[in-house]
């Protein structure tokens, strides 16, 4: 398991790569891909453009984040809910914390914001203050989850709070993605996630729990 630590930075120039810390869909590496190279996952309605450079990460590896992961809003890929992170909330996020370029992570962010690739993101902001509100949108605001290896851990998500939205459950084809990528990321890695473990967690976030049991995700993973 590779540890996060929240610190301040201070960088006098951008970092040329970074963690890219996914806590929904993209934990699985198939569903990365479509981001990096482009194209469709399984069960997903969307074609994603991909990024300028579309290798894969240099490396993945299992994090918890301070805060919390909670299922809100329709998402027009899969039906259902979609992923959030609260990083004021007390609680733990699992993760899974992709080593990109700031190119990549740039172009990653611009398609979760439903927008064009291709564009360089300021970075200087959430390295600073530890947040960045792009926009309003469902991810448009950026997250400074702090460092890990000497390289700063980013993610982005809503600008809200887990109370302030209504919550609604996911649909199976995109919480199938969660669990089986967090599964496998935390399988191989010292003090990782067992299946039981992963199943609980996901089964007891908010908006999950309306319609999710953990045994219910344990059968998302067979």
């Amino acid at each position: 398991m590779r540890q996060v630590e929240r610190r301040a930075t201070d960088r006098s120039e951008p970092p040329r790569k970074l963690w890219y810390a996914a806590y929904g869909s993209n934990v699985h590496p198939e569903r990365l891909r479509s981001y990096l190279a482009g194209g469709r996952p399984r069960g997903a309605s969307r074609w994603y453009p991909g990024c300028r450079d579309r290798a894969m990460p240099a490396e993945s590896v299992p994090v918890e984040l301070p805060g919390v992961l909670y299922f809100a809003t329709t998402s027009p890929v899969w039906g259902g809910g979609r992923a959030f992170y609260d990083p004021d909330a007390d609680g733990r996020t699992l993760a899974v914390a992709h080593l990109v370029t700031a190119e990549q992570f740039s172009d990653i962010a611009a398609q979760e914001m439903y927008r064009d690739p291709g564009t360089d993101l300021d970075l200087s902001h959430v390295l600073a203050r530890g947040r960045d509100r792009i926009g309003a949108g469902r991810y448009e605001t950026l997250v400074y989850a702090g460092e890990s290896a000497g390289r700063p851990v980013l993610t982005c998500t809503a600008p809200w709070r887990v109370g302030e939205v209504p919550h609604l459950p996911p649909a199976s084809a995109y919480l199938r993605f969660l669990a089986t990528g967090l599964l496998a990321a935390g399988a191989g890695a010292v003090g990782g996630w067992s299946a039981a473990a992963v199943a609980e967690y996901l089964a007891g976030a908010p908006g999950a729990e309306r319609q999710w049991s953990a045994a219910d995700v344990l059968r998302l993973m067979e």
